[in-house]
């Protein structure tokens, strides 16, 4: 009787040791889960970084080129209106000169 009682606490000594290292191999499981899980999530913000960056560089280059496109037609406007100005004077003064001048 004693031996099976002895028997019967070794098996339990050895059940309990059991349920501890298995306790001990799913915290380790779970752990490694965790720190791969971490390493998704800053993988991703580094992408996430990435792209805004790029995209943002891709957005000061096209306000870049759209204010050199502005200056450049801010240009070409205000030669065009002095070109048109000159033409307009030319064409009302050439046409009072062809005026005959009534009550002359």
């Amino acid at each position: 009787m004693e031996k099976a009682r002895a028997d019967i606490a070794a098996a339990e000594a050895r059940t309990a040791e059991y349920e501890q290292r298995l306790r001990e191999a799913r915290a380790a499981v779970f752990k490694r889960l965790e720190m791969h899980r971490q390493q998704a999530l800053q993988a991703r913000s580094d992408a996430v970084a990435q792209a805004r960056a790029r995209a943002q560089a891709r957005v000061q280059e096209a306000k870049a080129a759209i204010q050199k496109d502005k200056q450049s037609a801010q240009a070409s406007l205000e030669a065009e209106s002095v070109r048109l100005a000159a033409v307009i004077i030319r064409t009302v003064l050439l046409s009072a000169a062809q005026v005959p001048a009534v009550g002359r």
